[in-house]
């Protein structure tokens, strides 16, 4: 019966809701959410995110404090284990650990992945995230055979640890404003690379700690 019938809720927050309201932007939403947007990743999306050798990784505490970091490996260094799992590495230069310790009190994450290159598109990846040690992933989901535990990076050890993310949502950032940009075959990956870390570009150790404004 049509009173049986449950109201399916819309994908994104309240806020938005509101504001595509406000300013006149619900059909734009609301198409976009029937067209673009996905609780998996499909066949185009999950090799797009193969070839991909960085991403940005967006997370937050239990207080909803955000923070957003950079991630970047070989081709492929984030692993497709099916439509509904993403995985990615960490390795031993990860000494802060800000992202993993938001994770671990708060699973939500959206992954970023931008072809500025060539297709100059993006991808948005939202999920719940886990922290799984290298040896257990090893044991649980290096099976298949694209999936390698001791994943090579130049200037690393093997990955000390993976974080596992269940896929909520995907969908396209648009070409818009994404820039253009050459790819060079120089690219250093990692802490233990030639080209020196560079800890302190911006002058903090010499910097108040505190302001009083």
């Amino acid at each position: 019966m049509l009173d049986e019938i449950k109201e399916v809720p819309l994908p994104g927050s309240d806020g938005e809701h509101a504001l595509q309201e406000k300013y006149n932007r619900r059909p734009n939403a609301a198409a976009f959410y029937q067209h673009q947007m996905l609780d998996h990743l499909n066949p185009a999306m999950q090799a797009f995110v193969a070839r991909r050798d960085m991403m940005f990784v967006a997370t937050a505490d239990r207080n909803g404090e955000a923070d957003a970091t950079f991630r970047a490996g070989p081709s492929g260094f984030v692993r497709v284990l099916d439509e509904k799992t993403l995985a990615y590495p960490e390795y031993r230069g990860n000494g802060v650990m800000a992202s993993l310790g938001n994770i671990s009190e708060n699973p939500h994450v959206g992954l970023l992945f931008v072809d500025f290159a060539e297709a100059q598109i993006g991808l948005h990846v939202n999920g719940r995230a886990r922290i799984v040690e290298n040896d257990d992933f090893a044991r649980h989901y290096a099976a298949p055979a694209a999936v390698r535990a001791d994943l090579a990076v130049p200037g690393r050890q093997r990955p000390e640890r993976w974080v596992v993310i269940r896929v909520m949502e995907a969908y396209v950032h648009c070409s818009k404003h994404i820039p253009h940009m050459l790819k060079v075959e120089d690219f250093f990956c990692g802490t233990d690379a030639a080209r020196p870390a560079s800890g302190d570009y911006f002058g903090a150790k010499s910097s108040a700690r505190h302001t009083t404004g």
